[in-house]
């Protein structure tokens, strides 16, 4: 926990140098110069709140980050003032680590299952949805807008337009809200995208649900996908460019004749 403190203290610092570096940048090139005060009876008190501010903020966003999004605020200032005095404490430095590493693995065991368990929930509903159709490997899709045309295969290149979310609505990408389509080899994203986007022509627009297996399984992605998430894509295809095999330049060389 000692450790915990420490790291979240130098982070602290850390980003204080940071702010206080661009701020004094900014206000270098508008030639004005502000001078804070302090606000105890002297420098070392006004640097100690300061710092007690800075470290608060950024400890309060941590106890957000905690899965179940509970704690005892209480007995966190408890805990933090005890360690900070050197008191007697109701748990030894490594029993405490112990104990928070223990409840933070148990916790997001549990939150999880609940996503995964939200997510297999959601399929199971939404299979016998109108117009949505299921392919063996699970993946659900639906046709929003309809084309005729050559489809793509898993090695061609497509241009889509696309916007992602979970199943709470969080968006966490859109190529859309970008203004700039994206392309890529179809082999080379999640299967759900892979075997999605085969079943697409030129100018169609597809929703895709995609289970987690198909998308980015029990690890998730980036932090802004938690794992087992079951995503909700809409697709609409562009483009495709058919994947060329690459010239073999040594197929007209004639082996040399040996002596």
């Amino acid at each position: 926990m000692r450790k915990t403190i420490l790291f979240c203290l130098a982070l602290s610092l850390v980003a204080v140098g940071a702010e206080a570096k661009e701020k004094k940048q900014k206000k270098s090139k508008k030639n004005k110069v502000e001078v804070v005060e302090k606000v105890m009876t002297n420098d070392v008190d006004s640097m100690s709140y300061a710092l007690g501010l800075n470290v608060g903020n950024d400890f309060a966003k941590n106890l957000k980050s905690i899965p179940g999004g509970k704690s005892n605020f209480d007995l966190v200032i408890k805990g933090f003032t005890t360690a900070m005095k050197g008191d007697s404490a109701l748990m030894s430095a490594e029993q405490a680590m112990e104990y928070f590493n223990n409840y933070i693995q148990a916790a997001q065991g549990k939150e999880t299952e609940s996503k995964k368990n939200a997510g297999e929930k959601f399929l199971a509903e939404n299979m016998n949805a109108e117009g949505v159709n299921v392919t063996p490997s699970g993946l659900q899709y639906k046709v929003l807008v309809p084309a005729e045309g050559k489809k793509p295969q898993a090695q061609d290149t497509v241009k889509v337009h696309y916007t992602g979310t979970l199943l709470d609505g969080t968006k966490f990408d859109s190529s859309v809200d970008r203004g700039e389509p994206i392309e890529f080899p179809l082999n080379q994203v999640i299967k759900g995208w892979t075997e999605g986007v085969q079943l697409m022509s030129v100018g169609s627009k597809y929703q895709f649900f995609i289970p987690y297996n198909l998308g980015y399984g029990e690890q998730g992605a980036g932090g802004v996908i938690p794992p087992f998430a079951t995503l909700i894509f809409e697709v609409e295809l562009l483009n495709i460019k058919p994947f060329k095999e690459p010239e073999n330049f040594l197929k007209d060389i004639k082996p040399l004749k040996s002596k």
